[in-house]
């Protein structure tokens, strides 16, 4: 399978509590829910296309809380992502979760690349990161993943987790896609490449 993220972000890299004020307030951050004033028809067009390419989800656990008290909630059958999320083998990073109540699901607890390796090995299409930041740039650093959907939301916040650190691997990107919602999201796609290429401009 492959392994991609699709992640939110602003335009200073800040990956922290897109979804909601009571998202994710460690460190004090305060400006929680900032995705939220963007999530237009070409967004839910965009992510419903996500989720009709994907076999099977690896979230870190604060991530997966979050989605099982929500998702679970949601029965409708027309909704894709719902039922997807819903329905799909989930793979959860964790070394202090007991359980994964939220099934099918399973909690992984060994050697990150080791495991992550294994699952890419299996037959599917997409092995698919949503949000999981901490998880995200560990597999960054290990240049684990394959593809990268940043969506990237048109606001500044100065404080917050962001997902670029000095850890991750230099890497080059290939952009397959791009595009831009009504309400201002740029949303691009990339895929590894492998070492970057360097030149001089002189």
């Amino acid at each position: 399978m492959e392994l991609s993220l699709t992640q939110f972000i602003t335009l200073d890299g800040v990956y922290q509590a897109p979804g909601g004020p009571q998202e994710d307030p460690s460190g004090g951050f305060a400006h929680g829910g900032w995705s939220a004033p963007y999530g237009d028809e070409d967004f839910g067009t965009f992510m419903t296309e996500v989720f009709e390419q994907v076999d099977a989800f690896l979230l870190g656990r604060r991530t997966y809380e979050i989605f099982a008290g929500y998702w679970p909630q949601v029965t409708d059958p027309t909704n894709p992502i719902a039922t997807t999320l819903n329905s799909l083998p989930k793979y959860v990073v964790s070394t202090h979760l007991a359980s994964a109540g939220w099934g099918p699901a399973e909690v992984l607890r060994g050697d990150l690349v080791k495991e992550v390796t294994a699952l890419k090995e299996r037959p599917g299409r997409e092995l698919q990161i949503h949000g999981s930041g901490n998880l995200a740039q560990g597999l960054l650093a290990a240049g684990l993943i394959d593809t990268m959907r940043l969506l990237t939301f048109p606001v500044l916040l100065g404080t917050g987790k962001r997902l670029f650190t000095e850890d991750v691997q230099p890497t080059g990107f290939d952009v397959t896609d791009s595009r831009t919602t009504a309400s201002g999201v740029v949303i691009a796609i990339y895929r590894n490449a492998g070492a970057p290429k360097y030149g001089s401009l002189a």
